[in-house]
């Protein structure tokens, strides 16, 4: 069940309503599990076991890790809690990438033999609600939290389903105590609900599925060769469908839950307003870039043990960082890319380079911001294209000096015009649109990155805001006739 669909609308409505109704807690608690657990069904019901196995396992796990004594025994229910998430994960989402990269060695080395691989389909949103059970019985480990009182609170936790299938990924000892006493939201907490469901629909329905997705199609799927100009704008339309697919998933869950009295955490602070990777990776998919810091990155050594342990330390989470997203050599590269990224900063601020006075005015601090936002789009070309010949390629465009010297020149020289016949993009609208997009987004994110999108709303005209959010809501419904697409991130 989409969020982008009507099905979701009703379904989102009958929740509400129940939500409003039902005056016993308990009772309440329930009727939402099994909405949840209904509404995951909607994708392919017999995974709903999978959701049972993972949350019974670590419910269970944790109490008798929690009870016992001997450091054994709790490594012991540790282990079959990481065992079970970590297997069941490893079958669905990597088994056939293992088989095929096993059977590519195999023959490499002359061997005939081969292993079959698996008719293995994807549960949608594994890979989130994996890392929100592994962290409970984690932190209960590491003694950060006593296990909860209540298997229908916990299992509320895992299922919960505006966040269930892409996030955001959920501390249980964030979510837990919201579950021990009665949530009824309040007008004003359901109307910033709703406000953020249509913002995220907008930035979902209309930016990336209408206006970018089709741009970045028609670059990073075809087999010819894109040139500088049709690249660039192909990925700057990826990298401005992927952050408005994401966080527009995202807004909606934040939102639905608020008008059900939950709070989640934001995902995503105006990341493309960073300046440097670091600062990125704290604004970028929080929930997840938060948990790879702390069950990860820090357990694994930080970076306490030197330089180079933190190199390598950094070099590990980004790699598997990568992989979580997917079973393919092109998001390894990817997180290779901005695990590069963030040791070659790390170098850099130990040079003299770094503390010039220049990159403290705000000349100086554009600069940062924009040349972090290029090489991100560099790293966004290995995570969209479909294989690494594809991205090299466009990479060997984007970074073409000949082309580039001519097309700045053409910029500089009004009287002469683009030759667009022979494009990937021959109209001049797709790049206006996404130049339009791209550059209103990276105003958007550098007028808003010290603040939020509530203080931002809350200082706007009533008017205005009623004016802005129905455009909005009548731009989805329009965006909304033909097929709904997925999101992105329900694929990882």
């Amino acid at each position: 069940m989409l969020f982008n669909s009507y099905t979701f609308i009703i379904f989102f409505a009958i929740v509400l309503i129940l939500s409003r109704t039902i005056g016993n807690w308990a009772i309440k608690k329930f009727v939402l599990l099994c909405l949840s657990y209904l509404f995951y069904a909607a994708w392919n019901p017999p995974f709903v076991v999978l959701l049972w196995i993972s949350t019974l396992i670590d419910w269970y796990a944790a109490q008798k890790l929690y009870e016992s004594q001997k450091i054994h025994q709790r490594r012991f229910y540790l282990f079959i809690s990481l065992f079970v998430n970590l297997g069941m994960l490893s079958y669905f989402k990597y088994s056939n990438f293992l088989t095929e990269n096993l059977n590519t060695l195999l023959s490499t080395f002359g061997l005939s033999f081969s292993i079959n691989t698996f008719d293995v389909i994807l549960p949608v949103g594994i890979s989130f609600y994996t890392f929100q059970t592994m962290s409970y019985t984690i932190d209960i480990y590491r003694g950060n939290m006593r296990p909860g009182n209540s298997l229908l609170d916990y299992a509320l936790y895992v299922t919960f389903f505006p966040q269930l299938v892409a996030g955001p990924i959920v501390r249980a000892a964030d979510f837990l105590p919201q579950c021990e006493t009665p949530r009824i939201a309040t007008k004003d907490q359901i109307g910033w609900g709703l406000c953020l469901f249509v913002i995220g629909l907008f930035s979902k329905v209309v930016i990336a599925d209408a206006l970018m997705s089709p741009i970045a199609e028609r670059v990073f799927d075809s087999q010819t060769s894109a040139g500088f100009l049709a690249a660039w704008t192909g990925t700057f339309a990826f990298t401005t469908q992927i952050f408005c697919d994401f966080f527009g998933y995202s807004t909606c869950a934040i939102g639905i839950a608020l008008c059900l009295g939950f709070a989640l955490p934001d995902n995503f602070r105006f990341p493309y307003a960073a300046i440097g990777f670091s600062d990125f990776w704290r604004r970028w998919h929080m929930s997840l870039s938060s948990w790879l810091k702390d069950y990860l990155y820090i357990p694994l050594g930080g970076n306490r043990k030197g330089n180079l342990r933190t190199y390598i330390n950094l070099s590990i989470t980004m790699l598997l960082g990568g992989l979580w997203h997917g079973a393919s050599w092109m998001f390894v590269v990817w997180g290779g890319l901005h695990g590069f990224y963030l040791i070659a900063e790390r170098l850099l601020l130990q040079t003299r380079l770094a503390h010039f006075t220049i990159w403290q005015t705000p000349f100086g601090r554009v600069i940062l911001t924009l040349s972090t936002f290029l090489l991100v789009c560099i790293t966004w070309v290995f995570f969209r294209a479909p294989d690494i010949q594809r991205a090299f390629s466009l990479c060997t465009d984007m970074l073409n000096g000949n082309q580039a010297f001519d097309f700045f020149l053409t910029i500089l020289h009004p009287s002469q015009s683009l030759d667009l016949a022979n494009s990937i993009l021959p109209g001049r609208f797709d790049y206006i649109v996404v130049a339009g997009c791209t550059g209103a987004l990276l105003g958007i994110h550098a007028l808003l990155k010290e603040s939020s999108l509530e203080a931002f709303f809350a200082k706007l005209p009533s008017s205005f805001r009623i004016i802005t959010l129905a455009t909005m809501v009548y731009l989805v419904i329009l965006s909304m006739t033909g097929e709904d697409r997925a999101f992105i991130y329900f694929q990882f």
